[in-house]
């Protein structure tokens, strides 16, 4: 049996005929009105903290942990991909999006196991992010102290 083989003109074209299209208004706004929410919940949980006593630093902090509790919490119950469908980007922006991405594939994994599933496939997605913002910062204050120190 001989296999087809497509050129790279004739690839892109039927590509293009077989690419679902988007709405991308539609798209926008959804991430926009998602993402503003989740930012809106984060702001109403800070007034909460401060309205019954604590601190608005520590407050801030109870934020970050609640978003993230319930980014994680939404994970494994399957809402925030359903979510993350409707949304799309504006579940990704957050620090919502981020704990998605960790917990995700530990969940994915689970069933290998402790250490070889969800601890090794963990941070698959948000590791090179931690590692090239931890390099970013690290060349970002090398340059801000050269400058303070020079200038």
């Amino acid at each position: 049996m001989q296999k087809s083989i497509l050129d790279k003109e004739e690839y892109i074209k039927f590509a293009e005929h077989r690419a679902k299209r988007t709405n991308s208004v539609k798209n926008t706004a959804a991430a926009f009105i998602v993402g503003g929410l989740i930012c809106v919940l984060g702001q109403l949980l800070c007034d909460l903290y401060m309205m019954i006593g604590i601190s608005e630093d520590t407050s801030c902090s109870l934020v970050s942990i609640s978003l993230i509790f319930l980014s994680c919490l939404f994970t494994a119950l399957g809402w925030y991909d359903r979510l993350a469908l409707i949304a799309g980007a504006g579940t990704l922006v957050p620090i919502t999006g981020f704990a998605n991405a960790v917990i995700s594939p530990a969940l994915d994994y689970k069933a290998e196991g402790l250490v070889a599933g969800m601890s090794a496939k963990m941070f698959i997605i948000a590791g090179p992010v931690i590692v090239y913002g931890t390099i970013a910062s690290v060349i970002y204050g090398l340059i801000y102290y050269i400058c303070t120190v020079l200038f």
